[in-house]
């Protein structure tokens, strides 16, 4: 089954706070992505229009979470001579993977990077059995030599679509 097209993301609110801090990966993935509520958390104490978060529903159903980065001071030396944007955690509930959702997710940060003049969306990755390195990659992300944090970086130029699973 791949995604339906009654897909959209939502933002974060009191009415779906629940439905997005209960989405959960599969087990042998938590080591690559951390928890939704993890996410909200540093979402709040950035500064405001860094963190984009976003609840994937699917109809009526959740089925994945989304935080983006907005312009930030990646070399973190508060220079600005580094600024990026990316996908910063994307989170499939563990049910609902293998069907188009987390593409969905790229093409939706991809779409509001572009509509914001961004010319590259970063991601970051841990390496590993059951971590996320070949779905990055089949969507055209290309490892660009950098680590982050001990990830992968990875840089998607958004002057072209998405490449085909």
């Amino acid at each position: 089954m791949t995604a339906a097209s009654g897909l959209r993301l939502e933002e974060i609110t009191p009415r779906n706070f629940e439905a997005a801090t209960g989405i959960r990966v599969r087990p042998e993935q938590e080591f690559a992505v951390s928890p939704v509520m993890q996410s909200l958390a540093e979402a709040y104490v950035r500064p405001e229009g860094v963190a984009w978060p976003r609840l994937i529903m699917d109809g009526d159903r959740p089925v994945g979470f989304l935080m983006a980065f907005l312009d930030i001071d990646w070399n973190g030396r508060g220079d600005g001579s580094v600024i990026r944007s990316g996908l910063w955690r994307l989170n499939i509930a563990a049910d609902e993977q293998g069907r188009g959702y987390g593409r969905f997710a790229v093409e939706s940060v991809a779409a509001e990077l572009r509509r914001r003049g961004t010319k590259e969306l970063y991601v970051t990755w841990h390496e590993g059995e059951n971590g996320p390195a070949d779905f990055y990659l089949r969507l055209g992300f290309r490892r660009n030599g950098e680590q982050s944090e001990g990830e992968t970086v990875g840089v998607l130029t958004l002057d072209q679509p998405l490449t085909l699973d």
